[in-house]
């Protein structure tokens, strides 16, 4: 086994050969899922920022032993900030890493096999779906670890064979992220959270927010902070340095925001609603409530609420407390339920992409790790850091 500081050497030759193929990079991102170019770009940044300093993260590792393979499944969604996050964890813990793509990426596929091809710890898996690769890692003994996402009935399936690693993590859907605004919000920075978080790559991250439930004391402040600031949300194809949004490429994407606007209960559109195909602009919309749903897309809705009490007993009618952002004075009693409820709890939060170092994951059925000890399987939920999970005592 490599020492850290090899490890460590391995992850900035990673992120350096990432930075020689940029270009290619994110053109292929956007053809295969018509992500922008500035989020194409910013989601490679990330990932070389990350990898440049992972050094900071060797107090998880220190003295800790590997499992010996982490193999993950990437979802369609920035493939290269799964690459840096799971795999740079991997690596630095000391493992092997192997991992599939979704069959939406597959130019993206190929230039990252071409990247870590100098790397022996890296191994891409080409040419299979996922379920033919979540079954050939179920069946190897190698691969000590798995992570996976999707839906309820794809964690049920591997809960099954859980037995057969030291760990399984599944990443369920996030549902509905939502947002808080309270009666004392700081207003500016909270609609430019939600704008920017709402609509950015048009929604197609598990993190995007989708729902924001707003005091109704600032309630109509909040929605023309809103209103305004959408007009900077720009569609278009992705190669326009201006543009948020391009075009959606995944089917799977598009067919499941059109049944979801559809069970959307007395929705009034802030914007007239456009669905051209691929092309998606930005849906914001005033409802009572929003249906427990699991969606993608540039989608908004945003609900009223009487006072915190209700907003709190709002956001816990979900299966899918993945994250909550709140902004405004909490009392400690709100924060507390909060954490118990939700994987991620944001408070006043100002970024437009998760910082990759914060903890990740949600509760319910947003998300579990299934931990093999002495036979036994510990399920656990909530949010972790990739590096401490991937080693062991």
């Amino acid at each position: 086994m490599m020492d850290i500081q090899a490890r460590i050497e391995i992850l900035a030759q990673l992120a350096k050969r990432l930075a020689e193929r940029r270009d290619d990079l994110v053109v292929a991102e956007a053809e295969d899922i018509g992500a922008p170019y500035q989020i194409g770009n910013i989601e490679l940044d990330m990932a070389i920022k990350h990898l440049c300093s992972m050094s900071v993260e060797i107090p998880y590792v220190a003295e800790k032993a590997p499992y010996g393979t982490v193999a993950a499944i990437f979802p369609y969604d920035a493939p290269l900030v799964m690459l840096a996050r799971v795999g740079g964890a991997a690596i630095l813990g000391g493992n092997r890493f192997r991992f599939s793509f979704s069959s939406q990426t597959p130019r993206t596929a190929q230039l990252v096999a071409e990247v870590v091809r100098p790397f022996s710890v890296f191994e891409p898996v080409m040419g299979q779906d996922n379920p033919q690769f979540g079954r050939q890692c179920v069946t190897d003994s190698e691969v000590r670890v798995l992570f996976i996402s999707g839906g309820p009935e794809v964690g049920a399936i591997y809960e099954q064979a859980a037995a057969n690693f030291d760990k399984l993590f599944f990443a369920g859907p996030s549902g509905m992220p939502a947002a808080v605004l309270l009666a004392d919000a700081p207003i500016a920075q909270a609609c430019r959270y939600l704008v920017r978080r709402a609509f950015i790559n048009g929604g197609q991250y598990c993190t995007t927010i989708k729902k924001a439930y707003i005091h109704t004391e600032i309630y109509d402040r909040v929605k023309s902070a809103i209103l305004d600031q959408l007009a900077a949300i720009k569609v278009g194809e992705p190669q326009d340095p201006e543009v948020w949004i391009g075009p959606i490429k995944v089917e799977r994407t598009r067919r499941l925001l059109a049944q979801s606007l559809e069970v959307i209960a007395e929705p009034r559109y802030l914007v007239p609603p456009r669905l051209e195909g691929e092309w998606i602009w930005p849906l914001l919309v005033e409802v009572p409530e929003v249906p427990d749903l699991v969606m993608f897309g540039p989608f908004l809705a945003l609900i009223r609420v009487a006072d915190d009490a209700q907003a709190l007993d709002h956001l816990q009618q979900t299966q899918y407390p993945f994250a909550v952002s709140i902004f405004g004075t909490l009392t400690a009693e709100f924060m507390e339920q909060l954490q118990q409820s939700f994987g991620m709890v944001y408070e006043n939060p100002d970024f437009t992409f998760t910082p990759l170092r914060l903890p990740f994951g949600g509760k319910k059925q947003s998300g579990w790790i299934l931990e093999n000890k002495n036979g036994n399987l510990e399920r656990r939920d909530g949010a972790f850091i990739y590096s401490a999970e991937l080693v062991q005592e």
